[in-house]
């Protein structure tokens, strides 16, 4: 018989731990009244008194009862006994967005939902008069319809705690994600700090890695101080331009929210387009000619591209970088030699890379569909460990003569594709493989810990 579940009040029973912090831990919950699901935040009464934040923590629960909004994690109520303090909160059971990064970077339609729920949300928290200050992925949950929910409204201020020069004087935040103004701690709006935060999160949604990074941190900051970055190559241009307004070191000609609403990558339909049925899967002979184009890489093979219909994206030295484990949120979680994705470069034309991979994936009985230029999905018949298998691959130009293939696990089970990659793909593509992406990585990034508030604002 199993041991009944611990209740809170007798209006919750408590289940499994979700997180925890210094202060903190957060619980599943399940309302004994109706069987909702909650999230229950128990604070430690004693520890928080000694380091002196209970006045945070009555300012969190004053904040986030003015804040009810989609888009913003709801608080249905606060209890307490002589030596805790219960936070009882909407479940986000799809966890934080920086899981999902960690798999690599989003789909530009993804990217720009989060964002646009994102804005949405604080521009509703400034309207209140709520900054949250410390804006990052971590941050930002997801329920189970994949809708974004801000959290931890820990270090907020409200504009009432503004000083006489209207302005905000408390260093906080997290380091890759803070405004240059609150590093120079000369005082700064709330606001526009937070619409730099939300530029830092628009580029690792579209990304998959942070746009300020150095191992020292006053290098970082200085970095951060010139908004010196540099976007991918597959960033959109129209995503760029708005980047270049949001991250502006300036706060006084930084774009305000009203400005990035009327942006036209903002603005920008990217609905995704029909999904192709089955009967439309793509066949080699669809994609490549008949012709053999030879081992190595012909002065026609961009002709080629263009007349088949996919022109693999150019990717510079940056790109490459970028790439790999040290830039990867994925190398947080895992280990790279375990990483949901595999990449090779190759010598060949284009077309006969594309030729390669639908041949290899037509005897794997996977089927095939064109996601869009030098993007192929390849997709199980039968249903998985974790549904069916389903695996991206992405074709790059890095010069005329060399091209980076990058396959990633888009669904199914990790295990499984690993298998499929190892056993089946990588020994298929042998002839066509100049390198696979080696073993040896550099070091992971670390996770970002928020600043210490070095004055009461």
């Amino acid at each position: 018989m199993e041991p009944r579940a611990p209740v809170l009040m007798d209006k919750y029973e408590m289940g499994r731990l979700l997180g925890q912090g210094t202060f903190a831990k957060v619980y599943y919950g399940r309302s004994i009244q109706n069987g909702q699901s909650v999230a229950i935040k128990m604070i430690d009464k004693e520890k928080v008194l000694r380091v002196g934040l209970m006045d945070q923590i009555k300012r969190e629960i004053s904040v986030m009862g003015m804040v009810r909004h989609p888009n913003v994690v709801y608080l249905y109520e606060v209890m307490a006994t002589k030596t805790k303090i219960y936070f009882v909160m909407e479940h986000a059971k799809g966890g934080e967005l920086f899981d999902k990064l960690a798999k690599g970077r989003l789909k530009e339609d993804v990217a720009q939902m989060y964002f646009r729920q994102l804005i949405s949300a604080v521009d509703f928290c400034h309207s209140r008069g709520v900054y949250h200050r410390d804006l990052k992925p971590e941050n930002l949950l997801l329920d189970e319809n994949e809708n974004l929910k801000v959290s931890d409204f820990g270090l907020s201020a409200l504009a009432e705690t503004k000083r006489q020069d209207g302005l905000l004087h408390t260093t906080c935040g997290t380091p890759a994600y803070v405004a240059p103004e609150i590093i120079s701690r000369k005082g700064y709006d709330g606001a526009k700090a937070d619409i730099w935060s939300c530029g830092v999160i628009l580029y690792v949604l579209l990304a998959g890695f942070l746009p300020f990074h150095d191992s020292n941190l006053m290098e970082m900051y200085r970095k951060i101080g010139k908004a010196e970055y540099k976007c991918p190559s597959w960033f959109p241009k129209d995503a760029r331009r708005l980047l270049g307004k949001i991250l502006d070191p300036n706060p006084d000609t930084r774009v305000t929210i009203a400005k990035i609403k009327e942006s036209s990558w903002y603005k920008k339909d990217l609905s995704p387009k029909p999904i192709q049925s089955e009967s439309d899967s793509i066949n080699v002979n669809d994609v490549v000619s008949n012709g053999d184009p030879g081992p190595s890489r012909s002065s026609n093979a961009n002709e080629e591209s263009r007349e088949e219909g996919i022109k693999p994206a150019e990717l510079n030295a940056f790109d490459i970088i970028s790439l790999s484990c040290g830039f990867d949120l994925s190398g947080l979680f895992e280990d790279c030699s375990h990483k949901k994705e595999a990449r090779f470069t190759s010598r060949e034309a284009a077309s006969t890379i594309i030729s390669k991979l639908m041949e290899t994936a037509k005897s794997l009985r996977l089927k095939v569909r064109r996601m869009d230029k030098g993007l192929l999905n390849f997709e199980g018949t039968s249903e998985g460990r974790k549904g069916v298998l389903s695996i991206d691959a992405e074709i790059f130009e890095v010069t005329p003569a060399l091209y980076l293939v990058e396959m990633r696990k888009a669904n199914g089970d990790t295990f499984e594709y690993q298998k499929v990659i190892k056993e089946d793909i990588r020994p298929s593509l042998k002839d066509i493989v100049w390198a696979w992406q080696g073993e040896q990585q550099q070091q992971p990034l670390q996770l970002q810990q928020p600043l210490q508030n070095q004055e009461q604002s």
